[in-house]
């Protein structure tokens, strides 16, 4: 398959050739293939019918053959096409237009005949096991594999540098960059053909001002033309250098043309080699995956199924076919959670297997339920069903107030870096002002209260009774909060100290909501929310972020509670890691990555959710989360899984067992489960959001407009509103001037702080407005909680203690 997919590449680089492996394009050798080829015959043959078989110089040969798959279904009718030392095979003709289903290289395979009708092709670690449908048929194809084999080896030994299937690719490369030096060249000569001109009007203009100077001139004047026959000179010079510079630069690509060469053919077998390394993994993990499957009676025989260790189910006659119909591919998970789905059962039953290290986790205890206890009429999960994602619900969801369903679309202006850089210069770095280019008219504030979209979610939590299927809901929540990032990569505005921001939807979700910003070096924001329909939730995160290169990572540190009044139970959790690749070069895109870990401090139930970070290599579900909820004595429970950007699923466990040990030290846990209830899905972004910053609809209202707000609400950021309106040089403008102003008032912090250690007095510093500092009786740790008095300042319009920062 990867020789394949090199000859695929042709002149492409590897990084298309990669793209080509992983998405099946076929590769050249697998198209219809014209004049030569021998035509199949019948529904039965089993070679290639109506003639004999192809010359010795003939380059293609077609035909049907039995390959043999597995034991289940044994020998299946496949059909083959040999091409320039490659057999590639399919299920059908009409598939040579779209999926070639498995390569082999000739030139380092080897024949063998097994019996009167058999043909063996072992290359490394593949082997194909053939059949024709006579023995006529079979010496047929020995004949064209031993001339094909013989002619791929031939090629090969005649060409010192390169592959045969890399060599047409080679001949572009040299002829593109001969054709680039002969361009080079023929500039070259331009430039000379310029300097010569150069040289000869300079000389011209220095024989002017020599007769200039033995003219009776003033002495001023012949000063004067003595410089400009100094600067002529100088520009001749200068005009000779850049020739000679010139000059070099030919010289020196000549120079390199080959060694450009050797580290491009480098890189093209590297390419090889990586293509090959991932077929066979992949082959590896499509073993393991049919073995699950082909246990019979999951739910009598997991002994069966615990076998499946690493190539411990293996086809007899080589390695196990990779073209069957129902074949999924899964990545390579190390790390629990990371399940694989077997349908096992048609009556609702799954089976989810979870590999874990021996000394891992605490979910280590075999869990047993009854099908009856998955309640559909009484259930907390199946209002979740019936009433978040309807489209009538939808509308009964919809605000009392009316509210705005778009802004001003995003002007088209374009980015100067350059413009940027040079304003830079001389700068210190704290001083330098980034534009709103980067930005999106919303402040970290309120994208922090944007994690509240779906808080319909802590409703239904709320009314859970047992902990463990209010675990669920909750890690639901948590896993939401990522879902408006996937095309979000603009920067939000960092707020201002002392800058706050508000929530009000009591009257219509039941929940009010507060930020501040409690601290700006390092920035640290406070959030605290309050529902009437029975949960709080508060958080202090501070972000930090490291930049390697091509990619920035993002750390929120910081715990988030949340507690629900009437049961007292107190969850605990931290946010993953989010990653904005292609910061240099390239479209961004971000990625979320890392665990979470889930604790009800009341109950002790946990839950353990990872974020599959998204790689090249993986054939599973981009966005993937996985995990797993169990209660105190570590029995589990539940098994969670989806996407963060797409919906969340919730599987009930009727039964676990564990499998085989691997000799990487990690046991499978088999969970059979009931059928997956959507606990959470994506609402669909408004029309039009590509103009509008990809806003969902909260987020469009966010920023807002409100009478009675606090003056230190981000509603009222001029430079923010100014991005809004699509005003952005006048934003950049206002921005500096509040970064300015920022700036100043901590440089008189910092000199009452000198003043107050010189008269051995105590400086607090800023004190937050509505948040004060306290430990944590949970975490133990220093965090900032709301004390209270915002709401009453409201109602009063007394806001006497806001400080003037805009």
């Amino acid at each position: 398959m990867g020789k394949a997919a090199a000859l695929c590449g042709g002149g492409n680089n590897s990084t298309r050739g990669l793209v080509s492996l992983l998405s099946a394009v076929p590769c050249l050798a697998c198209q219809e293939l014209p004049a030569m080829s021998a035509e199949p015959g019948g529904r039965g043959g089993g070679g290639p019918a109506g003639g004999p078989p192809a010359a010795p110089g003939s380059d293609t040969y077609k035909g049907w053959l039995f390959k043999w798959t597995n034991y289940l279904k044994g020998y299946q009718r496949r059909w083959f096409v040999l091409s320039n030392g490659l057999l590639s095979y399919y299920r059908t003709q009409a598939e040579m237009a779209h999926t070639c289903r498995g390569t082999i290289n000739l030139s380092t395979a080897h024949i063998d005949t097994e019996d009167s009708c058999n043909i063996v092709l072992s290359n490394g670690g593949r082997t194909y096991h053939l059949k024709a449908n006579s023995e006529v048929e079979r010496q047929r194809w020995v004949t064209a594999l031993e001339l094909a084999k013989a002619k791929a080896i031939r090629m090969r030994n005649n060409q010192s540098d390169d592959s045969g299937d890399e060599e047409p690719a080679s001949q572009s490369d040299k002829s593109e960059l001969h054709g680039t030096l002969k361009t080079l060249l023929s500039k070259l000569e331009d430039l000379s053909t310029c300097n010569d001109l150069i040289a000869k009007h300079g000389a011209a203009l220095q024989r002017s001002l020599s007769e200039l100077e033995n003219l009776k001139l003033p002495a001023e004047s012949g000063e004067k033309i003595k410089a400009v026959n100094e600067r002529a000179t100088l520009f001749r010079i200068t005009s000779n250098a850049m020739i000679n510079a010139c000059r070099d630069f030919l010289d020196l690509a000549e120079t390199h043309s080959r060694k450009w060469q050797r580290a491009l053919q480098y890189e093209r077998e590297q390419r090889i080699r990586l293509e090959e390394t991932i077929e066979q993994l992949a082959k590896q993990h499509n073993s393991l995956e049919r073995a699950c499957r082909g246990a019979p009676g999951l739910s009598s025989s997991s002994t069966g199924i615990t076998s499946t260790a690493k190539g411990s189910v293996q086809s007899a006659k080589g390695e196990a076919s990779d073209e069957d119909e129902e074949t999924e591919y899964f990545d390579a998970m190390e790390d629990a959670p990371a399940f694989i789905t077997v349908t096992a059962d048609p009556k609702h039953h799954s089976w989810y297997f979870l590999p874990r290290r021996r000394s891992g986790s605490n979910l280590s205890g075999a869990s047993e339920g009854h099908p009856e206890d998955w309640n559909l009429e009484d259930s907390v999960f199946e209002s979740s069903n019936q009433s978040s994602y309807n489209e009538s619900t939808c509308k009964d969801l919809l605000p009392k107030k009316r509210r705005r369903t778009r802004i001003p679309d995003k002007p088209n202006y374009s980015l100067n870096l350059w413009s940027i850089m040079k304003n830079c210069i001389g700068k210190e770095l704290s001083k330098i002002p980034m534009p709103v280019n980067f930005n999106e008219p919303l402040s970290m504030l309120q994208r922090l209260t944007e994690d509240l979209e779906y808080h319909e979610l802590l409703d239904k939590a709320v009314k859970c009774e047992s902990s463990t299927e209010q675990m669920c809901f909750v890690a639901a929540f948590s896993v939401s909060s990522y879902s408006t990032t996937v095309h979000r990569t603009a920067k939000p505005f960092n707020p201002l100290l002392g800058e706050t921001y508000e929530l009000d939807r009591l009257e219509e979700f039941g929940f009010r909501s507060l930020c501040e910003q409690v601290s700006h070096h390092p920035p640290a924001a406070a959030h605290h929310v309050y529902s009437r329909r029975g949960w709080t939730l508060w958080q202090e995160i501070t972000i930090a972020s490291k930049f390697r290169g091509k990619y920035l990572s993002i750390m929120p540190l910081g715990a988030i509670h949340l507690e629900f009044h009437s049961s007292g139970n107190h969850y605990v959790w931290r946010k993953v890691t989010s990653t904005v690749h292609n910061i240099i070069v390239g479209k961004l895109w971000i990625d979320q990555s890392g665990e979470i870990e889930i604790v009800n401090h009341k109950s002790k139930d946990k839950c353990q959710l990872k974020f599959t970070p998204y790689s090249y290599f993986s054939r599973d579900v981009p966005r993937k989360v996985t995990g797993v909820v169990s209660d105190a004595d570590g029995k589990a429970h539940y098994v969670m899984s989806g996407t963060w950007d797409e919906k969340m699923e919730c599987s009930k466990i009727v039964q676990s067992s564990h499998g085989s040990t691997s000799t990487e030290g990690k046991q499978k846990t088999i969970y059979q489960t009931l059928s997956p209830k959507v606990l959470w899905k994506k609402y669909p972004l408004p029309e039009n959001a590509e103009n509008m910053y990809f806003f969902s609809d909260l987020a469009l209202t966010l920023n807002e407009p409100e009478e009675r707000v606090a003056p230190t609400d981000s509603r009222l950021r001029p430079d923010q509103r100014l991005m809004e309106s699509g005003r952005w040089d006048e934003a950049n403008v206002e921005k500096q001037r509040l970064e300015e102003k920022q700036r100043a008032v901590r440089r008189r912090r910092e000199a009452e702080a000198a003043e107050a250690l010189e008269e051995g007095k105590d400086y607090e510093g800023y004190i937050p407005l509505w948040f004060e500092r306290k430990v944590d009786a949970v975490t133990g740790e220093l965090i900032c909680i709301y004390k209270g008095g915002y709401w009453e300042a409201k109602d009063k319009q007394d806001w006497s203690v806001c400080p003037d920062i805009f």
